[in-house]
């Protein structure tokens, strides 16, 4: 039985063409009725395709034909049917927001990497952080914070140097983004489970933004996030270079 693939590329002609190529070889079906779906281009596409897929069944093999590919396994044109046969697969939960504004409108997004808040005026943002209903910090001073999953924790977490979390270790990173006071406090790590709540202090003089991927808010009061296990994305990447081991051999760079 032949493989169905589907390919879709980011804008960057390196993927343009790199699309064109892989379809004259393999040839190119339609999403709706793939086996596999494969993605050129960089994380940030790959993390474009995770979303606007996500009611597709079929998994996702990412190629990186961009700048960054965290997410991504290496380019070759060579032996794709192979490759994505024997692939492992990976399933992320993503993280879902909700947002309630100044003016009393709600928002709503998901994450697959992080959820973040960050401060959208001049001064350092003030935030009431709360796990699962009870308020663990009264005030934080900073320019913002995030919540990651696994996957996402050695992206925008990682810079601000929080921890790197193992694929299947059912954690979410609590991170400060340049913490002022507690100067010291430099995040937690949560249950899955967990509901973590921002409340946001001093809103109107210090406005604070959310951010879940590419769904940004501004002017947001309060933020709930928690991880969405209904809602999985399915992965693969070649054998040894799947995301467990990506994470781990992080550590170690």
């Amino acid at each position: 039985m032949s493989l169905r693939i589907a390919f879709c590329a980011s804008r960057a002609p390196i993927a343009q063409a790199a699309r064109t190529s892989l379809s004259r070889r393999y040839g190119d079906h339609n999403e709706q009725g793939a086996d596999v779906i494969v993605a050129l281009g960089g994380d940030g596409f790959m993390l474009h395709t995770l979303h606007r897929t996500q009611d597709n069944p079929a998994p996702v093999y990412g190629m990186n034909r961009g700048t960054v590919g965290f997410l991504m396994n290496e380019y070759s044109e060579h032996g794709l049917v192979e490759r994505l046969q024997s692939a492992e697969e990976g399933v992320i939960n993503p993280l879902g927001m909700r947002a309630l504004c100044a003016d009393g409108t709600e928002h709503r997004g998901l994450a697959i990497n992080e959820v973040s808040l960050l401060r959208a005026g001049p001064q350092a943002a003030k935030l009431r952080i709360s796990v699962d209903g009870k308020v663990r910090l009264s005030e934080l001073v900073c320019d913002g914070a995030l919540v990651a999953t696994p996957a996402g924790s050695t992206a925008y977490n990682y810079s601000a140097h929080g921890p790197i979390l193992p694929i299947g270790s059912d954690v979410l990173a609590l991170t400060a983004v340049a913490a002022f006071r507690p100067r010291r406090w430099r995040g937690a790590l949560l249950p899955k489970s967990a509901e973590v709540g921002f409340e946001v202090l001093e809103a109107d003089k210090r406005p604070v933004m959310a951010e879940a991927d590419s769904v940004a808010v501004r002017n947001v009061v309060q933020v709930h996030i928690r991880s969405e296990p209904d809602v999985r994305h399915r992965v693969l990447f070649d054998p040894g270079h799947g995301l467990e081991e990506r994470l781990i051999s992080e550590q170690f760079v």
